[in-house]
C-alpha cells in the first residue's frame, strides 16, 4: 500500500512535470475508479456464463448446475486480480473453457477475452502470447480425450476451439496494442522525472563547484594577504628605522587595500542577483601576477627571487592558474619557513606545458600534513588537467611542483631563429 508521503511526493512530482490530463471523461472515470471497473467487467463476463448454465439446468440433475454455477462465478470473480496477478485470471478462463468445453456450446467466453487482454497489459506482449499458447494446446490436447472416448462430437470439438482461438486473439491483439502504449508513456513518464532528478543533481554540482572556487579564491586573497601583512606589521614594529617603518606601514596599507578590493569584487559577484544564481561567472577574479606576489613578499622581508623562461600563454585561465600557485607557495614558505634563507620560484613555459616550482630551504610543514591552501590547490591544479607535487626535500626544505598543460601559446618565432626566452631574478 503506498503511504501518504509517497504519494504526495508522485502528486508533487506530476505537478511538476506537468502531465496533461487524460482525454476523455469516462476514461478519466474509470482511471480514478480501477476497482469499480473490475467489478463492472467480471459482471459482464459472468452474464455470458448464464446461458450455459440455463442449459445445464434443463439437462442435468440437481445439484451439477449449482456446482457449475459457482465455479463459473469464482473464475469471474478472479478477474478483480487481473491488474496485480493477471495469469490467475487466465488460468481460471482456460479452465472455465474445460469444464463448458463438454456441453457443445460454440462460441466461449467474454472472460478469455478480459484474461488476455490483461495478461498483455499488465504483464508483456510476450507473457500474453506464450500464455494464450500454453492454454490453447492444453485445451486442445482435453478436447482431443474427449473426441476420441465419445464424450464430444468432433465437429462440436472443432467449434468450441476455434471460438475459443478467436477470442484469445482478440483480447490478445487489444492488449498487446494498449499495453505498448501503456508502457510506452510510462517510459517517457520515467524519463522525464530522471531528467528533473538529473537537472536538480546537475544545479547542486554546479553550485558545489562554484562554491569551491570561490572558497578557493576568499583562501588565496585572505591567506596570502593576511600572511604579508602580519610580516610588515611586526617588521615596522621591530625596526627602530622610522623611515623604514613607515615604508613597511605604507606597504602594509597598500596590500590592504588591494585585498579589500579583491574581496569587493568577489562580494559583488555573490551579491549580483539580477539575472539569478546562474549569473556567477565561470572566469576566475583577477588575482596579482607572480611578479606582484614576489614583489609583496621581499617587501615584507623575505628572501625570494623569482626566475621565469620561455614564451608565455596569452591565456586568460592558464595565466590566472599560474598567479594562484605562485602565490599559494610563497604565502605557505612566509607561513612556515620563516628562517629560509632562500625562497625560489621558477616558472618555466614550453610548448606543451607549463612548470611552476617553488622552493625553501627552511623548516617545512609535517610531512603530509596539507592544508586548505594545498588542498584547494590540488583541485584547481586537477581542473586545469595538470599535476602537482609538494611535500620534504632531502636538505631539510619544502617543495612545491606543479605542472599544466599549455593551452593557446603564443606564436612560435620564425624558423631558424632561437626561441624567445627571458630570464628574470627580482
Amino acid at each position: 500500500m503506498t503511504s501518504p508521503r509517497s504519494r504526495s511526493d508522485s502528486i508533487r512530482e506530476d505537478e511538476e512535470l506537468r502531465l496533461p490530463r487524460t482525454p476523455g471523461v469516462f476514461r478519466r472515470f474509470w482511471a480514478r475508479h480501477p476497482r469499480l471497473a473490475d467489478i463492472l467487467i467480471a459482471l459482464f463476463c459472468l452474464i455470458g456464463h448464464i446461458g450455459p448454465v440455463g442449459f445445464l439446468v434443463r439437462e442435468t440433475p440437481i445439484p451439477a448446475p449449482f456446482v457449475m454455477a459457482a465455479v463459473l462465478v469464482a473464475a469471474n470473480a478472479t478477474l478483480l486480480l487481473r491488474r496485480s496477478r493477471p495469469l490467475i485470471p487466465l488460468i481460471a478462463a482456460f479452465v472455465a473453457e474445460a469444464i463448458l468445453l463438454p456441453l457443445e456450446l460454440a462460441g466461449g467466453s467474454p472472460l478469455i477475452i478480459a484474461a488476455c487482454y490483461s495478461m498483455a497489459v499488465y504483464v508483456s506482449n510476450r507473457a500474453a502470447w506464450t500464455s494464450l499458447g500454453i492454454g490453447l494446446g492444453l485445451l486442445s490436447v482435453y478436447a482431443a480425450v474427449l473426441v476420441l472416448t465419445g464424450g464430444l462430437a468432433f465437429q462440436s470439438a472443432i467449434n468450441s476451439l476455434l471460438a475459443t482461438i478467436v477470442l484469445g486473439l482478440i483480447g490478445t491483439l487489444f492488449g498487446a496494442n494498449v499495453g505498448e502504449r501503456k508502457r510506452y508513456l510510462a517510459a517517457l513518464i520515467e524519463r522525464s522525472r530522471q531528467l528533473l532528478v538529473e537537472r536538480d543533481q546537475q544545479a547542486l554540482l554546479a553550485a558545489a563547484a562554484e562554491r569551491a572556487r570561490i572558497a578557493r579564491e576568499m583562501h588565496d586573497i585572505v591567506s596570502h594577504s593576511l600572511t604579508v601583512i602580519v610580516a610588515l606589521s611586526e617588521g615596522a614594529a621591530a625596526t627602530p628605522d622610522v623611515e623604514r617603518a613607515r615604508g613597511a606601514a605604507a606597504a602594509t596599507a597598500a596590500t590592504a587595500r588591494t585585498a579589500l578590493a579583491e574581496m569587493r569584487a568577489m562580494l559583488g559577484v555573490l551579491r549580483d542577483d539580477s539575472t539569478g544564481a546562474s549569473s556567477l561567472p565561470l572566469a576566475p577574479m583577477q588575482a596579482p601576477s607572480p611578479l606582484e606576489t614576489v614583489s609583496a613578499a621581499q617587501r615584507a622581508g623575505y628572501p625570494v627571487t623569482l626566475s621565469v623562461s620561455g614564451a608565455a600563454s596569452d591565456e586568460s585561465t592558464l595565466s590566472h592558474a599560474i598567479s594562484r600557485i605562485v602565490q599559494e607557495g610563497v604565502t605557505n614558505a612566509m607561513r612556515h619557513a620563516r628562517h629560509a634563507t632562500r625562497i625560489d620560484v621558477r616558472v618555466v613555459h614550453t610548448e606543451e606545458e607549463v612548470s611552476i616550482e617553488v622552493t625553501n630551504d627552511g623548516v617545512s610543514p609535517a610531512e603530509g600534513e596539507a592544508g586548505f591552501g594545498l588542498h584547494g590547490l590540488s583541485e584547481r591544479v586537477a581542473h586545469a588537467g595538470g599535476r602537482i607535487e609538494f611535500g620534504p626535500t632531502d636538505g631539510g626544505g619544502w617543495r612545491l611542483r606543479a605542472t599544466l598543460p599549455a593551452r593557446n601559446p603564443v606564436q612560435k618565432p620564425a624558423q631558424g631563429k632561437p626561441a624567445q626566452s627571458r630570464s628574470a631574478d627580482v
